[in-house]
């Protein structure tokens, strides 16, 4: 006859100690929502920076795709080509300039929501924290007058 030991039943057990501590799952439900609603918002921050950026990139290439079109047409004198090219690299270096500044723009726009979304969630986060804590006090005062009577 082989010996089978037999394992210890850790669910149970686990259940059993978790029992224990009870635990009010209202206040993780809102944490949780909490979070969720935050990550939301902090996404569709990221995503109209992102679609801003794709936008004023796409808008750049045609302009200087534009230009670039402008500079290879045929001329009649060979100093036209010098000009051209010269008109080519000025107008480049001044929309490279303004489109810098308008990613800039961007950037700012986002460090400015993604700060104010921090500062609500924080604001947010510390009335729960004071209710919980205020709940607390009230439920381990409530045990101990039972505790005492």
């Amino acid at each position: 006859m082989a010996y089978t030991p037999s394992t210890p039943d850790y669910t149970a057990a686990f259940k059993d100690m978790m029992s224990m501590f009870p635990m009010d799952t209202k206040a993780v439900e809102t944490m949780f929502k909490s979070q969720s609603a935050l990550a939301e918002k902090m996404s569709h921050v990221a995503i109209d920076a992102a679609l801003k950026s794709s936008d004023l990139s796409a808008k750049w290439t045609q302009e200087t795709l534009g230009k670039l079109s402008e500079m290879t047409r045929a001329k009649d004198e060979p100093t036209d080509y010098a000009k051209s090219v010269t008109d080519f690299a000025s107008s480049s270096a001044e929309s490279a300039a303004e489109h810098m500044a308008a990613f800039a723009e961007i950037a700012k726009s986002v460090q400015t929501e993604t700060l104010e979304l921090m500062l609500a969630a924080g604001k947010d986060m510390t009335d729960d924290m004071t209710t919980a804590a205020r709940k607390a006090q009230g439920a381990a005062s409530s045990a101990a007058e039972n505790a005492t009577s």
